[in-house]
């Protein structure tokens, strides 16, 4: 009896012991995981020529909201704004329905051409035309200073296609094999049965496509940079960013400011950090909504029955 006790508290101990290493670690992760963005968010709070003096961890030492000023002062804003958030949305609808219609015609075992176009799928991800290439096939299907130049050549990713391929076919074929005899065609089957069973794969997918179209800058300075009313969030802040004075972190070139002076320079790396939250708090308001299904999604493959 004596010996059974002795065990039940060893098991006991060791569990706790465990159990505490577990929430040691789990803290040092989240702390490590937090910190980059309350440093930049502190960063980005800060008074820009105390940032200058280096040594800001979480908190401002001086707190003020003259980098933001500074950012929102920008008339092109408002509408880079409204580009991106709909090429985020336009692109993102688009891009994912298109991706899940050409990944389920993949994985039909019945589509003679399956292999033929999957080997062809995937070598795409491995060879590249090039930019210059890539520039011409642009400028000759007339997408040069246009809207459509964001959405259409990105509406199909072979990536995403190789992921939702792999999830409908972990699904059950019986599945397809039922609805085609009770009387459904293959866009019925697809509409009211895969997609729906797709879902987490999807959201998955969803979020790296909005993520991509979101902090896209570099297809508006090729295409668009001579329309101001098709710039987006991202290159304009990319243009302030550069547009802010280098000479403003040089303690020589502020010795003859005086304090109110001093008060409105702004340094890079404070614009930098504020461009830095403004670009990222967008997908920290969606991603909770996705979560559930994003981690659901990273785990494909990862099971196999």
């Amino acid at each position: 009896m004596a010996n059974k006790m002795t065990t039940f508290s060893r098991t006991k101990i060791n569990e706790r012991t465990f159990d505490t290493v577990i929430y040691v670690y789990l803290t040092l992760i989240t702390i490590v995981t937090l910190y980059p963005f309350l440093n930049v968010l502190a960063v980005s709070l800060n008074e820009s020529v105390d940032t200058v003096k280096g040594g800001i961890h979480i908190w401002p030492r001086e707190f003020t909201l003259d980098n933001y000023k500074e950012i929102f002062k920008y008339d092109n804003l408002v509408t880079g704004f409204i580009n991106s958030t709909s090429r985020t949305v336009i692109g993102t609808i688009l891009g994912v329905l298109s991706s899940a219609m050409v990944a389920y015609t993949l994985s039909r075992a019945d589509f003679q051409g399956r292999k033929l176009f999957s080997t062809i799928l995937v070598l795409t991800m491995y060879f590249s035309g090039g930019l210059i290439p890539g520039y011409m096939l642009i400028r000759d299907l007339g997408l040069i200073n246009s809207y459509y130049v964001y959405i259409i050549p990105g509406i199909v990713n072979a990536f995403n296609i190789i992921i939702v391929r792999s999830f409908i076919d972990g699904l059950p074929y019986s599945l397809q094999e039922s609805a085609k005899i009770d009387g459904a065609n293959d866009f019925t089957i697809f509409w009211k049965i895969i997609l729906p069973l797709c879902k987490p794969v999807l959201a998955t997918v969803a979020l790296f496509v909005a993520v991509g179209h979101w902090n896209s800058w570099f297809d508006t300075y090729l295409y668009n940079s001579m329309n101001e009313g098709l710039t987006t969030l991202q290159y304009e802040l990319m243009k302030i960013l550069q547009n802010t004075s280098m000479g403003s972190t040089n303690p020589d070139a502020m010795k003859g400011l005086s304090t109110e002076q001093l008060k409105s320079v702004v340094s890079p790396e404070s614009i930098k950090m504020a461009i830095s939250m403004v670009t990222i708090v967008p997908i920290l308001v969606v991603y909770p909504f996705v979560q559930k299904y994003f981690v659901q999604g990273m785990t494909i493959g990862a099971v196999k029955s």
